[in-house]
């Protein structure tokens, strides 16, 4: 048997069925964390606290880097006192994003470590400069993403195994890495993550929302431009206009923050569009659920006529998945990540990402013809069940890789 240890600044993460399969395995593990990380039965979590905080004013391009070094530095002091404790992990499972695994190597020289891939950021091809609505990229602005990879470049640099989930987020490493690279995604739960015909959705005014009405989903962690909320809101003036008993659903934050740019001073994205189309909306017809429990966002896709995934150049949502193998018809951008997943016309229509009337039509089409477009939907959840379900393919590739690096959890 062997140590296994797992840094994720929010643990579990993307990391957590790992724990769970070695520690069921009999390995042990032990996790380091922010204090936002949470417990997994038999996986102690060592939560790292820092000294100080990011310095005032400091040169713009260093910020990040900064504090991802202080980050590093809380988590390497939690790595020194697991060691004298006496654990030392064969191996180590890491996600670099917020610095944490930087000095992993320096506590811990004889340990392998396999790193998680989400994203190398780039000041062009990727999320920055995709959305011409928001401004060009100025080279104080690339500066700027570029020193973003500052941190996660000396981390990659460390790592026998860097593990990305999809083919779109792999590219956007540089060359220097490819030979490192593999390309397993965390996963789908499709015994738990499956169609049902029965299930409603409660809204907060009491009414029941099912499949005899066409519903129209959409969800983002925080509605913002990054996840095409504005594209969204746009064409469904039209929608509801030609569909008198559409209802939509919008699951997700209404808060400042996210990925991508920022919403107007004091103001959220959902205000911000609100203010555009917000006049040309029934809005009794448009539901606004916040986050919700996965349970309910399970029950909101399993009655959906349609649902709309759209993204700049970016990491790919665990929600475009869960959707596919709720046997969802998917209307996504036509973007390397959304292409990674759906195939137009096979599983899905991708549409261009800022053709408004485009997602128009294709919603109204999805709303009045959900039996012409059946086998697109249950081809959806196939391309899951083949390519991203955790049990049958994304658990043994992710042990495989696991074995390949420390042959000492051979099993």
């Amino acid at each position: 048997m062997a140590d296994v240890l797992f840094v994720h600044n929010n643990f579990p993460g993307q990391f957590g069925f790992l724990a769970e399969t070695l520690t069921a395995q009999g390995h042990r593990c032990v996790a380091i964390a922010s204090p936002t990380g949470r417990d997994l039965p038999g996986v102690p979590v060592a939560r790292w606290r820092a000294k100080q905080g990011s310095t005032a004013g400091i040169f713009d391009p260093a910020t990040r880097a900064e504090a991802d070094l202080i980050r590093a530095s809380a988590a390497g002091e939690s790595a020194l006192s697991l060691k004298q404790q006496g654990f030392d992990p064969d191996l180590i499972i890491g996600h670099p994003g917020w610095g944490e695994t930087l000095f992993m190597r320096e506590v811990f020289p004889g340990a392998k470590q396999i790193l998680h891939g989400e994203y190398y950021y780039r000041s062009s091809g990727g999320d920055v400069g995709f959305d011409p609505e928001f401004g060009r990229v100025t080279p104080k602005d690339a500066f700027r993403i570029h020193a973003k990879n500052a941190t996660m470049a000396l981390a990659y640099a460390e790592a026998d195994k860097i593990i990305c989930p999809t083919a779109f987020q792999a590219s956007r490493f540089p060359d220097l890495f490819r030979s490192r690279i593999g390309i397993i995604h965390e996963g789908i739960d499709t015994t738990r993550i499956k169609p049902d015909a029965a299930a409603t959705l409660r809204l907060s005014n009491g009414r029941i929302l099912d499949r005899s009405k066409p519903v129209v989903t959409f969800i983002n962690r925080r509605f913002e431009p990054l996840r095409g909320f504005h594209i969204f809101m746009r064409a469904l003036p039209k929608v509801l206009a030609e569909v008198p008993d559409a209802e939509v659903v919008l699951i997700g934050a209404d808060e400042s923050g996210g990925y991508g740019a920022a919403a107007p001073s004091g103001m959220t994205w959902k205000k911000v569009m609100l203010a555009e189309v917000g006049e040309r909306l029934d809005l009794r017809r448009v539901h606004f659920m916040g986050r919700l429990p996965h349970e309910q966002m399970l029950a909101a896709l399993s009655i959906s006529a349609a649902h709309v995934y759209y993204t700049y150049p970016f990491v790919l949502s665990w929600s475009l998945l869960e959707a596919m193998a709720s046997e969802c018809l998917i209307i996504g951008s036509d973007t390397g990540p959304v292409r990674d997943a759906v195939e137009n016309g096979q599983n899905g229509m991708l549409l261009d990402f800022f053709d408004v009337e485009a997602l128009s039509a294709a919603l109204i089409h999805a709303c009045r013809d959900p039996e012409g477009l059946l086998p697109l939907r249950r081809a959806a959840r196939e391309t899951v069940l083949r390519h991203f379900d955790r049990d049958r393919v994304c658990r043994p590739a992710w042990l495989q890789a696991i074995r390949d690096v420390q042959p000492t959890l051979a099993r």
